[in-house]
């Protein structure tokens, strides 16, 4: 799920008892990263990211998850 203004997408990657969270650029290039201790954290940062990305305009995306451009 991306926001069509500003392109950034989530994706939450794990298993096995390695839990991340990625945010990915417009271009599909992971920028941030983020450890979880188990799949429910994940699954909550990356929601928590996802209404960033709707709510936020991308220069505030930007600035709050210190994305360089």
């Amino acid at each position: 799920m991306s926001s069509v203004e500003s392109g950034f997408d989530v994706e939450v990657r794990g298993g096995e008892g390695t839990w991340k969270v990625a945010i990915l650029s417009p271009q599909g290039e992971v920028v941030s990263e983020r450890a979880c201790s188990d799949g429910a954290e994940a699954r909550t940062y990356a929601s928590t990211v996802r209404q960033h990305i709707y709510w936020l305009s991308p220069e505030k995306f930007r600035e709050y998850y210190r994305i360089e451009e």
